[in-house]
């Protein structure tokens, strides 16, 4: 008996948008053609001129940018399953739920880009542009991290907003905390300390007034019963009703992200072959790190899609137990 391997689509989030992403897909795919002309009419403007063509400082700010990411997440994969492959379990990556959510016939195209739009307005009016930022701590423990963050509150607030592996927690804060706790980080002893490029302290307390608007706003949105499951950020746990899609929606953007969960997850439900449907592949990096013999593939539109593919099926399925 040979077992089917299952399939996990991984969404990415915020910082993954450049200049230039989807415009080879849409080139290449009309299935993708009509995922950028559904959302520049839903949202009233070219956000597919600014997939394509920029300029990089307007694709940054945070109300472009997350549109911009779940439309190309999104269009890569209307043209996957144009070809038939569809995915047993799904999950994004902070504003990738939005698109994980779409793969799971939760929510509508229309309705995820107009919630991150308003997400992103949200998230930029709910602290002071440029007094808060995150970092990246690589190489030291939840814990090291997590007394590091407390000792540097004397300065102002941080905390540990996105739990990514075993070797990488990113801290989020006002500026002063946040270089602190980094300092603090690299006596106990991690490896690196990388400050991140956003535009506020996203993912921690300092967001609530962000979450108390995005709450409003997912309730007048209906949401379906997804079709495949979705593993939430929040708790790295299957959500099957819309009021708990929902409440995960608006804890994430003033909580932690606990993708190492959400990965280990998925793994115990039975995906051990993951694709990051969206620009870059920094969430295949982490999946490694997670679970180094998992297989991983990181499809951004720029290559064409039929050629990763042609040897799914072998990687799909395997000898012995899974």
């Amino acid at each position: 008996m040979t077992p089917y391997r299952k399939v996990a689509f991984v969404f990415p989030g915020q910082g993954c948008q450049r200049v230039g992403m989807g415009k080879k897909l849409a080139k290449n795919y009309e299935e993708a053609r009509k995922v950028f002309r559904k959302a520049d009419t839903a949202l009233g403007f070219s956000l597919s001129e600014l997939c394509f063509f920029g300029p990089e400082e307007d694709l940054t700010l945070t109300r472009n940018a997350q549109p911009a990411i779940v439309v190309t997440s999104v269009a890569i994969y209307v043209v996957m399953k144009s070809m038939g492959i569809t995915p047993d379990i799904v999950s994004g990556h902070s504003v990738g739920e939005y698109s994980a959510l779409v793969a799971s016939g939760s929510l509508s195209l229309e309705d995820a880009l107009r919630l991150v739009c308003i997400r992103g307005q949200l998230m930029e009016k709910a602290y002071t542009p440029g007094a808060g930022g995150m970092s990246a701590v690589l190489g030291l423990s939840g814990d090291k991290v997590a007394s590091a963050c407390e000792a540097a509150r004397t300065v102002g607030w941080v905390e540990p907003a996105n739990h990514n592996s075993p070797n990488q927690i990113v801290i989020s804060g006002d500026i002063p905390a946040v270089k602190w706790a980094g300092e603090l980080c690299l006596t106990a002893g991690a490896r690196r300390v990388i400050p991140l490029k956003v535009s506020g302290p996203f993912h921690s307390k300092l967001m609530e007034p962000a979450r108390c608007g995005l709450e409003q706003e997912l309730e007048r949105v209906k949401f379906q019963v997804p079709s495949v499951p979705i593993v939430m950020n929040v708790d790295g746990k299957v959500a099957y009703s819309e009021a708990r899609i929902k409440d995960s929606l608006a804890r994430q953007i003033s909580g932690p992200i606990q993708w190492e969960d959400c990965v280990r997850e998925m793994w115990r439900l039975g995906a051990h072959v993951f694709f990051q449907l969206g620009p870059g592949r920094v969430l295949t990096g982490l999946i490694r790190e997670i679970k180094p013999e998992s297989k991983v593939f990181a499809l951004d539109g720029n290559a064409p899609i039929d050629g990763a593919l042609e040897d799914l099926e072998e990687v799909l399925q395997y000898e012995g137990e899974g």
